[in-house]
């Protein structure tokens, strides 16, 4: 791993057209590119962690969440840096799941971690989790990259298969060329609120399809408190008053939706 290299990649577990419109909400420029079978990956430009405003790790993971909530599918959020690098897994409402390592590789994550990580994911728990407990186990031959394409590799067995020059720890100019030479690659620009909810509109079976009501009232209810929390921050938090403004939009776009669908059903008078 480049010492002076600063990046990361999101991992989706959905094709990329389920991924195209929460990826709007980022407001970032991001490569999105098919990595396999249902798997997805999110290249962003970077400018959170480029400008200084924040650590990558705190803004992948609030990149990760915002993404997942929601959504019927995990994310995967894969960073480094010049000092360390780690991963976090987001799924739904639960609490993410991160592990961390220094740059030489050494561990500094919680082995409980690990096996959850296998858990939410369903890998095999024998095998699988055989192989992440090798990666929090000290290493002299193993950096902190290695780590990373150690569970990438894991990750393969669940059909993950990222872009030819894809991989962890390049420099982000570089990643961001590969994806966009898959032939199937896009860019998605981060546009705000009103574009990605009629992206989600015009999607019959999206994520607002199958929000229901209560799911709905929960993420306003969980996603105006956390945005209220984040820009109160010195300076605001980009990772994580993105988390709270999908968070916010998704509820508030649901239980619209859902007053829109209960009106088509009602009867005439």
């Amino acid at each position: 791993m480049n010492a002076t290299s600063t990046g990361a990649l999101l991992l989706c577990r959905a094709d990329p057209d389920a991924v195209a419109a929460p990826a709007r909400l980022l407001r970032e420029h991001v490569v999105l590119a098919p990595a396999g079978t249902d798997w997805s990956v999110l290249v962003p430009e970077g400018r959170p962690w480029l400008d200084g405003s924040e650590p990558v790790e705190r803004i992948a993971t609030g990149w990760a969440t915002a993404l997942a909530v929601g959504a019927p599918w995990p994310v995967i959020a894969l960073w480094w840096d010049g000092e360390r690098a780690g991963h976090t897994l987001a799924y739904g409402f639960r609490r993410p799941v991160d592990y961390t390592w220094l740059a030489d590789g050494t561990p500094v994550g919680m082995d409980e971690a690990m096996l959850t990580f296998a858990e939410r994911l369903g890998l095999d728990p024998v095998m699988d989790v055989q192989d992440l407990q090798t990666l929090t186990r000290p290493d002299p031959d193993a950096d902190a990259r290695a780590r990373l394409l150690g569970l990438v590799a894991v990750l393969a067995r669940l059909g993950l298969e990222l872009p030819p020059g894809v991989q962890p720890g390049e420099a982000t100019t570089h990643l961001r060329a590969a994806a966009q030479a898959h032939p199937d690659a896009r860019s998605v620009e981060g546009h705000g609120w009103r574009d990605a909810v009629r992206a989600e509109l015009s999607v019959p079976d999206g994520p607002l399809a199958r929000l229901p009501r209560v799911l709905a009232g929960l993420q306003v209810a969980v996603g105006l408190p956390l945005l209220a929390w984040a820009l109160s921050r010195r300076p605001p938090s980009p990772g994580w008053v993105t988390a709270g403004a999908l968070l916010t939009l998704q509820g508030a776009a649901g239980l619209a939706y859902e007053r829109f669908r209960t009106g088509e059903r009602r009867p005439g008078p």
